[in-house]
This record gives C-alpha cells, sequence and structure tokens, in this order.
C-alpha cells in the first residue's frame, strides 16, 4: 500500500450521488444528449469551435491519425519518442511512417529546430506531445507547419489547461486529443475528445467515432453522398471505414461534473511542481524546465548524470518510503525501444539521434501528482532525494 500513490482517488462522494441519480431517473445510456452537453462545455472550457467524445484519449489518436490518412494520403508522420503508445501505434497500422524526432530536456516535447530539418517532401503531419503537463508548442512550430501544408496535431491528455500565448493547448493546432482517464486532471472513467476549430475535421471526426455512417454528419455532408451514391439508405451510409469509438451517457455526466473542479486541480498541481522544483537539488536532478503556461500532470525526477548507481538509490528511496512511481515517462520512456517497433514489422525513421528522450529512459521516472499532497509531503521527499 502507498503512502504516496500516483494519484489519488478523483471520483468523489458527490460525483458518485450525481451519477446514481442519473442511472435511477434515466431511460437512455449510449451516446446522447448528456454526450453533446458535455462536448458543448468543453469546447466552451478549451476555446474551440468543436469537440467530439469518445471511449478514451487512445481512441481520439487513432482517429486523429486516420483523418490525417483519408485528408492527406499515406506518408510520414513526425513524432516525438517520449509519449504514449497510441501517438505510435495507429500511424504503422496504417500504413503511415513514423518519423523520431528529439525532445528538448526543458520541457519534454519535441525540439523545434529538428523537426524543420526532418521535414520531407512526403510528410503529412506532426505530432506534437504536451507531455506531463509542460506546454510544448511554440510559435516557430506553427509557422513550420502552416509553412508545409502539414497538419499539426496536439496530444495533450496530460496537459489539461497548459497554455501557450494566452490560449490553451488543444486550441492551438489544426486538431487535438485529451485524456479523461483515472489519472489525469478529470476523469469520466475511461474517455477522450477530439478537438478542433476545422468544419471539415470534425465532420470526418464523428465519421470516424461511428463506423464510418454519415449519419451525425451536417446536412451539406449528408447530402452530397446522398446524391452520389442514391441506391443507397441514407441511415447507412460508410463514407470512411470508420470505428465503433464512441462514449456513453454515463460518462458523460461524470465529466460534466468534474469540469466544475478542473480549474482548481490545475491550480493546486501547478503549485505541487513548484514546490518541488524549488527543492530538489540542482546539481542532482534537471529542474530547469519552461514553467510558462504548464498544467503539471506528474513530478519529474530526472538525474543530471548518466548515474546508474545514483538511480537505483534513488529508486529504492521511493520503494522504502512507499512511493509509486514510474521509470521513464507516463509511456515507459523512448517508444523506439519497445519490441513493436524494435522487431522489425513496421517501418519508422530515426531522425539523426534520440539523445535526450534515451537521457530519460535510463536516469528519469516521476511520482504521483494530486490535489491531496501537502507542501510538508513535498518538502520532506526532496530532503530525502537531496541526501541520497
Amino acid at each position: 500500500m502507498y503512502k504516496w500513490p500516483l494519484i489519488n482517488d478523483n471520483i468523489s462522494q458527490s460525483d458518485r450521488e450525481v451519477l446514481a441519480d442519473f442511472i435511477l431517473n434515466s431511460n437512455r445510456f449510449t451516446n446522447g444528449p448528456k454526450v453533446k452537453e458535455f462536448e458543448k462545455k468543453w469546447s466552451e472550457w478549451l476555446g474551440v469551435k468543436h469537440t467530439v467524445f469518445v471511449n478514451s484519449g487512445a481512441s481520439a489518436n487513432y482517429m486523429m491519425a486516420s483523418i490525417v490518412k483519408e485528408l492527406k494520403g499515406v506518408g510520414e508522420v513526425i513524432v516525438p519518442p517520449l509519449g504514449w503508445v497510441s501517438d505510435i501505434s495507429p500511424l504503422v497500422n496504417l500504413g503511415m511512417t513514423p518519423v523520431f524526432v528529439d525532445i528538448e530536456l526543458n520541457n519534454l516535447a519535441l525540439s523545434i529546430e529538428k523537426v524543420e530539418k526532418a521535414i520531407s517532401a512526403n510528410t503529412k503531419a506532426i505530432i506534437l506531445v504536451h507531455a506531463l503537463g509542460f506546454n510544448g508548442i511554440n510559435s516557430e512550430l506553427i509557422k513550420v507547419a502552416k509553412k508545409n501544408d502539414l497538419f499539426l496535431i496536439e496530444d495533450c491528455c496530460e496537459s489539461h489547461g497548459a497554455t501557450f500565448d494566452g490560449k490553451k493547448v488543444g486550441s492551438i493546432g489544426d486538431m487535438s486529443n485529451f485524456s479523461f482517464y483515472f489519472g489525469h486532471h478529470i476523469t469520466t472513467i475511461e474517455g477522450g475528445v477530439v478537438c478542433t476549430d476545422d468544419d471539415e475535421i470534425y465532420e470526418y471526426a464523428k465519421l470516424f467515432r461511428s463506423h464510418g455512417m454519415t449519419r451525425e454528419a451536417s446536412d451539406d455532408f449528408k447530402q452530397k453522398y446522398i446524391k452520389k451514391y442514391p441506391d443507397l439508405n441514407p441511415l447507412f451510409t460508410f463514407a470512411v471505414p470508420g470505428y465503433n469509438m464512441r462514449n456513453t451517457e454515463i460518462n458523460a455526466v461524470l465529466g460534466i461534473e468534474q469540469l466544475k473542479r478542473l480549474n482548481l486541480h490545475i491550480e493546486r498541481r501547478t503549485e505541487n511542481l513548484k514546490t518541488w522544483l524549488d527543492n530538489l537539488d540542482s546539481d542532482k536532478y534537471f529542474v530547469n524546465y519552461d514553467m510558462k503556461g504548464s498544467s503539471n500532470f506528474a513530478l519529474p525526477l530526472i538525474m543530471i548524470k548518466k548515474d546508474k548507481g545514483l538511480f537505483k538509490r534513488v529508486c529504492k528511496l521511493l520503494y522504502n518510503n512507499k512511493v509509486e512511481f514510474r521509470i521513464g515517462t507516463a509511456g515507459g520512456g523512448n517508444q523506439v525501444r519497445q519490441p513493436y517497433l524494435k522487431e522489425g514489422k513496421y517501418d519508422y525513421y530515426i531522425f539523426q539521434s534520440l539523445k535526450n528522450a534515451d537521457h530519460v529512459h535510463f536516469y528519469g521516472l516521476y511520482v504521483g501528482n494530486h490535489t491531496e499532497l501537502t507542501s510538508q509531503q513535498i518538502l520532506s521527499l526532496c530532503e530525502r532525494l537531496n541526501n541520497v
């Protein structure tokens, strides 16, 4: 039993009561009006025109990759080596080629300088992961994507509420996704969203969410297929090879309730990160993160030096003090080292080297960050870590 778990129980008693009341008094539980209400509220909170609620952040990754393939064709997609498997797996399963570009240590996100050099005539998109809640975007990346006519995709699954230039991340690129899994800033048990300001992307997101059917599409979009395929039933016209990634009314009800506390959760997590970084020994641990606009998911602990002995002692200290931790990042470190890529079944390309990603892979970890942590807990652990 951990004294300091990765996440506290973030489904409150009031959440449970709202869910119980809905279950007892509702006759519809599949994708319906509550899903639409949550989508509207999330769009308003994020500052985008459109949100499509799906059954996980990973499903949202798959849908975005499918949209890239549908609108731009098969090709290369620039990706970071630090993220989650679902940033990469849709690409290889859809016949796309991931091009891995190294990260910067100060925000754990793509090196913008290297991204521009990695672009080829066959590049279709850039996937930017806002890792552990740090903002990873800047003006140069936005310019590069526009200049080369590339989709800029933001994976914000760990960064609800992070900002750049006064806008929330996830509202800046062509499309974005968020996860509402148990350990994130808010939860819908399982769940995620695809967000965009682009009307065409929105139409395709609805298609891919629900079997590729045009049933939920706009009237103009449906009419195009009715005219082109008059022999088909409009209720069963499949415009794309879609999936069933719909979510439920129950998950939406929980999301609506949790959204009321999201801003408070972001503030507390950000305060925790500041206390953490201000009190770690900067000779032992990397602390020079770009904090501007961050909305922290977890408390990073990356060794300055390549010292395996120190790393093992740090892990032992955390274990002995019953502090739950994860080696690497939330995705387990450098994705290129994972069997699904190493065993040679899929095409991928490494641009230059992944030096920084490998350093995090071998000498980095994180501990949990949640709203019930106290400053004294953080200060006490920092003191122990500094004395390792």
